[in-house]
Parts: C-alpha cells; structure tokens; sequence
C-alpha cells in the first residue's frame, strides 16, 4: 500500500530496497506503514498523491507494475476519502530512519 502526499510520503513496509534516498535527500517526510495495521482503514484502490486538499492525482499501473497513466480530480468528496485515510494510516505509520 502506498499513500503519497506533497507535503510528505508514505509507503507500505516490507519492500525491500524500496528508493526513498530521493525523497529524504529533499527532506521529504517519509513514513512505512505495515498492512498488518491498515486493516480496519477504508484505503482508495489506487496510489494517489494529495495537493493541499484541492486536487488528488490517482497513479495507475498493470498487472505487471508497469506505468499505465494517471488521473486527477477536484472532486470534493474524493478528497475528502484521500485526506481522511492520509491522515488515519499517518497516525499509524512508522518514520523512516
């Protein structure tokens, strides 16, 4: 699971050599969270990343992983679904060091 914000990025734990070099070199806040504590969170089927509360960009991928485009909405009640679970899984979610 991967959950990603502007202002910070989360992923899922266990993905070894996972590159977050990148985001903590731009002092990009960078927490795991273990699906094993994610159960009981209503998660968006898609990797997202969420702009200052106004738009949600949606990253889609195959079956394989490979990129296979993107989406962006304005739509209110879609951000609010993306705020809401950002916010749970940061609560629950391990700074990376």
């Amino acid at each position: 699971m991967a959950a990603a914000a502007a202002r910070s990025t989360l992923f899922e734990g266990g993905l070894p050599g996972f590159p977050v070099i990148g985001n903590v070199a731009v002092s990009e806040r960078v927490r795991w969270l273990p699906r094993r504590r994610a159960s009981d969170i209503a998660l968006p089927g898609n990797e997202y990343w969420l702009f200052d509360d106004h738009l949600v960009r949606f990253n889609h991928f195959t079956g394989d992983g490979a990129d296979a485009g993107f989406e962006c909405t304005e739509d209110q009640t879609v951000i609010e679904l993306c705020a809401n679970d950002f916010e749970a899984v940061w609560e629950r979610s391990i700074p990376h060091e």
